[in-house]
């Protein structure tokens, strides 16, 4: 039997993780003897794991990244801390040179300067397939043994800062790059022209079995109330990307136009003070709702109207095929990967990205009940699972 190890970093509620998940169950555990191994046994999905996916134990050492630092130290960490403390100099010493936000270079880093001083994960067992689902991938790249590498792109690398010789090098390393859609692969090109014979598609695999599942386990009325509101829902991370901290806005020029909306957002992150103000100087109170972290959140889905997402980018937002794959008109605006999303009038709407032309778009959608169902039913006959996708990666170890 062949063997598979796949490397991610938690299980948190995010879109990368719940496609993991995704992965997890699409694979044949009857015909392959599959390792997970995560750096932290944190988050809301470490639940959902799979029946035969064998969870490693976690490494002490590991746990170390994406924790603070005062935190570690504490725990005896003290390389590692050092490590991480001296990645983070170097990172806001490369971005100031060059002006630049310094997150993604600092997470890169983060790894870069303490991977060498990790143990080796399952040191005496050389798999067939190792993959590295999130960046940064310098872990699987030097601290596993196996015949073919993989690693996973998750981002429009037109919207991200990064230090472009150091990820050459980190990217370099592996046999196969997977990227999640054409405009995502593009985008990547664009950066790394000479890795564009590595790139292979693999779109998300979402396990519809237990999203529908549950989105049937409780019932969210006292939460989404208001039987003459349309109830407008979005859910992710509250981050730049996402353009929540715009909801509020849009929301009121909805409101101005005469209709009866409330707009509810399911997520989490350090942007949650700005929308909150931003909900404030709107005067929106009573009108946009932060349900804040959820850990199921099907069933909000199931109850919305209409599921919007307002991003100023994407890789491929999973939320969005898990709400069409849940029967619902999708609104999204017209961020650089959109096409590759949806089919724009079809299963769904692409609107302008700015403020008022994304109010105009979802009002003229909601004022068109014929358009409504018509989205909703073609949603209904599509297959958003891609449980077939899983043949490509299984093609890599000569079983498909």
């Amino acid at each position: 039997m062949k063997r598979i190890l796949i490397v991610s970093h938690a299980l948190e509620l995010g879109g990368a993780e719940r496609s993991l998940i995704g992965l997890l169950d699409s694979l044949d555990t009857d015909k392959y003897d599959i390792d997970l191994f995560l750096l932290r046994h944190e988050g809301e999905l470490l639940m959902q794991i799979p029946d035969g996916i064998n969870l490693l134990p976690s490494i002490p050492a590991y746990t170390v990244l994406a924790r603070p630092m005062k935190d570690t130290l504490r725990e005896g960490h003290v390389l590692l801390t050092a490590a991480r403390l001296y990645a983070k100099q170097k990172a806001k010493s490369y971005c100031k040179k060059r002006n630049i936000p310094s997150g993604d270079v600092e997470l890169e880093y983060s790894h870069k300067y303490t991977y060498k001083i990790m143990p080796k994960i399952q040191p005496g067992i050389k798999y067939d397939l190792a993959i590295s689902f999130l960046t940064p991938h310098y872990i699987v790249a030097n601290k596993v043994c196996a015949k073919t590498k993989i690693a996973w792109i998750h981002t429009d690398y037109t919207h991200i800062y990064i230090d472009e010789r150091s990820e050459m090098a980190m990217w370099s390393a592996y046999d196969h790059i997977i990227s999640i859609s054409p405009t995502v692969s593009k985008s990547f090109i664009e950066v790394f022209p000479s890795l564009a014979s590595k790139i292979m598609l693999v779109e998300n695999i979402l396990p519809e079995k237990l999203i529908r599942k549950q989105a049937a386990e409780f019932n969210v009325n006292e939460e989404m109330s208001g039987e003459e509101s349309v109830a407008i829902l979005s859910i992710g991370r509250y981050c730049t990307a996402k353009n929540f901290d715009n909801i509020p806005d849009i929301c009121s020029r909805i409101l101005s136009k005469g209709l009866p909306v409330r707009w509810y957002i399911i997520g989490f992150g350090g942007d949650e003070a700005l929308i909150q103000r931003k909900i404030k100087e709107a005067k929106m109170d009573d009108f946009v709702i932060l349900l804040g972290k959820k850990e199921n959140p099907y069933p909000y889905i199931l109850n919305c109207d209409l599921y919007v997402q307002p991003s100023r980018f994407e890789g491929k937002c999973v939320t969005v095929r898990e709400a069409q794959m849940l029967g619902k008109p999708v609104v999204i605006t017209n961020y650089a990967t959109s096409a590759s999303q949806l089919e724009d009038g079809v299963d769904g709407v692409i609107v302008p990205m700015d403020n008022d032309g994304c109010a105009a778009g979802i009002a003229a959608l909601i004022n068109d009940p014929a358009r409504m169902d018509c989205l909703r039913e073609n949603c209904k006959t599509r297959d958003y699972s891609n449980y077939q996708e899983v043949q490509k990666v299984c093609r890599l170890l000569g079983n498909e």
